[in-house]
C-alpha cells in the first residue's frame, strides 16, 4: 500500500486514483458541484484556492491546493518502474499487457 501527499499531510492510497484533473474546466465545476450535492466531495484545501481534484475509483471527489501537475509527478516517482515499462513499449510500438 502506497501513499500520495495531496498537500498539507493528507494522504490517499495509490491504488484508488483514477485521475488527476485540473480545476478550470466547466466539466471540472461541474463534476464537483454534483459530488458535493451526493455527499461525495472531500475538501482538503485547507482553506486555500483549489488547484486540482484528485478522482478515487469509489467515486469520490477530493479537492486539493496542490497543482495536478505536482500530484501527476508525485505519482510518477511512486511507480517507476510501470512509467518506465510503458515507454519502452511504446517505444517499440507495443501494448502493455497485464499478468
Amino acid at each position: 500500500m502506497q501513499l500520495l501527499n495531496i498537500g498539507f499531510g493528507n494522504t490517499v492510497m495509490v491504488e484508488r486514483v483514477v485521475a488527476v484533473v485540473n480545476t478550470g474546466s466547466s466539466p471540472a465545476r461541474k463534476l464537483k458541484e454534483n459530488a458535493k450535492n451526493e455527499g461525495r466531495l472531500i475538501d482538503v484545501t485547507e482553506g486555500r484556492r483549489t488547484r486540482s481534484i484528485v478522482i478515487l475509483d469509489s467515486n469520490h471527489v477530493i479537492l486539493s491546493s496542490v497543482q495536478s501537475d505536482t500530484i501527476s509527478q508525485r505519482l510518477q516517482a511512486l511507480n517507476p518502474a510501470t512509467q518506465l515499462a510503458e515507454l519502452a513499449l511504446t517505444e517499440r510500438g507495443g501494448t502493455l499487457k497485464t499478468v
